[in-house]
């Protein structure tokens, strides 16, 4: 039998909001790969923090080859990447729209100044090459897209080479070649250096095939058949506007989105150029492009989240931009969700306030909503099977719990254009075809118009007409 690195028996969690319902019995063996797999709420995120200790065990319930516990010996030894850092640091410096800001922009650190220089070493020059990094030393960090802040991560993670590496969902936010770069530097890693991973998936295709063994987690209560799937639910009485009545009445355009030889550059680097696109009411779109292509930045501009859309040939719902209409103007009309915003919601407020909050279009919850409205959004969580999670703060849910909060946000409040940006991003197998039976029954009203970006092309919904890559 080999040695074992970790061992928890009938370990308790010690924690005021995370009390395990059950013991925790947990091993992992001297060269052992492993996977936590599971669907979302199954306690996988719970369980990792009672390996790396941030849940207090008796000290008898948990033993590490590396020493005596301690917080230094685990954090020399062990090396956790949790979910909020594939959208880089998740603090309180952060906000969202911060990288569009001109001011935070000057004063933003470039890739190259949080990393340190090659200097000969052969491992840090091959972490460099692996992930084509040199291409963005001289990025500003502020302006790194989602897929360019995981690879900063995993890097950061890789260079403390610790004994055991825990990873929550790696390959998320990463296009396909990205994925399987990874993948390989991860397999390299173990067969030259020793090292052991433990990798926290939701998806069960994500399990590489070095992993040794998989470890199951059981769903904490079973799944209630979703109302939407089989069509019984009209969607469009969800709407705080009985099917956007209100809305239809102030005045329909076409096309709602015109992009004009637009360019946007700061500084020396243009991120693209002389873009033509149009969007026509009806037409739900698939934006494609690699990690850094550029896809964040233009629903930026749709949004109406960047400041440069003003001095470019934009019209966004029959309207230039720069003509007299406000950015609340635009957002009212959207719903969004995006890694970003995922990124920016760090406040422990209940996730029935934080659907609400969609109805404002705002970061945090400051107008308190009408009884209707919380009846609207108590029903939009019914559909997206969370309604049971409406007086829990949103920091003590499950990354993917988090995005189905943030997924009913945009939903709530039935808008004329859906931006979803990589939406799936941490769901189970499950809840991704239930999200995306949500989208195709919300596409069927013919006024309706969508724009989604994934690197998985599995993960569109069928209702997709129109394709577009940077």
């Amino acid at each position: 039998m080999s040695r074992k690195v970790i061992e928890i028996v009938n370990g308790v969690a010690r924690h005021p909001d995370y009390r395990l319902a059950e013991p925790v019995n947990f091993v992992l063996h001297e060269r052992e790969q492993l996977a936590i797999w599971g669907p979302n709420g199954s306690g996988k995120t719970k369980l990792v923090n009672t390996i790396i200790g941030r849940y207090p065990l008796l000290m008898n319930e948990v033993r590490y080859d590396f020493g005596e516990y301690n917080h230094r010996m685990v954090c020399e030894n062990i090396h956790y990447m949790a979910f909020r850092d594939s959208y880089g640091d998740a603090d309180s410096n952060y906000y969202y729209q911060q990288r569009w800001h001109s001011q935070d922009v000057e004063l933003s650190p470039t890739v190259r100044d949080v990393l340190p220089a090659e200097d000969g070493d052969e491992f840090v020059s091959s972490l460099y090459a692996d992930f084509a990094i040199n291409t963005l030393m001289d990025k500003l960090l502020v302006m790194l897209s989602s897929g360019e802040l995981r690879r900063l991560q995993l890097i950061k993670a890789l260079m403390t080479q610790p004994r055991v590496l825990i990873m929550d969902n790696p390959f998320i936010g990463l296009d396909a070649q990205t994925r399987e770069q990874l993948r390989l530097l991860l397999q390299r890693l173990i067969a030259e250096r020793g090292l052991q991973l433990i990798l926290v998936v939701s998806r069960e295709e994500d399990i590489p095939d070095f992993v040794t063994r998989v470890v199951e987690m059981e769903a904490k209560t079973p799944s209630q058949p979703h109302p939407l799937w089989g069509g019984a639910t009209d969607i469009a009485e969800l709407s705080p506007h009985r099917g956007g009545d209100a809305r239809r009445a102030e005045g329909v355009f076409s096309p709602i989105i015109s992009f004009r030889n637009v360019t946007l550059r700061y500084g020396e680097r243009t991120i693209f150029a002389n873009l033509n696109w149009e969007v026509q009411r009806g037409e739900r779109w698939a934006l494609h492009g690699r990690n850094g292509s550029g896809k964040s930045a233009l629903l930026g501009m749709v949004c109406a989240d960047n400041p440069q859309s003003y001095a470019c040939d934009i019209s966004l719902f029959g309207r230039r931009r720069g003509t007299g209409e406000s950015i609340w103007d635009i957002k009212r009309r959207i719903g969004y969700v995006s890694p970003e915003m995922h990124r920016a919601y760090l406040k422990d407020l209940p996730s029935i306030e934080i659907v609400a909050s969609g109805l404002y279009d705002s970061i945090g919850l400051y107008v308190r909503p009408r009884p209707e409205q919380i009846g609207i959004c108590k029903e939009w969580m019914r559909v997206f099977g969370i309604e049971e999670l409406a007086e829990r703060t949103f920091m003590k849910l499950s990354s993917g719990e988090q995005r189905l909060v943030l997924l009913a946000r945009a939903f709530v409040k039935d808008p004329e254009l859906l931006i979803l940006d990589e939406p799936l991003h941490g769901l189970d197998t499950e809840r991704r075809e239930m999200v995306r039976s949500i989208i195709n029954a919300w596409c069927s009203r013919p006024e309706k118009t969508l724009i989604m970006v994934t690197h998985y092309p599995e993960e569109l919904p069928s209702c997709i007409t129109h394709h577009k890559r940077l």
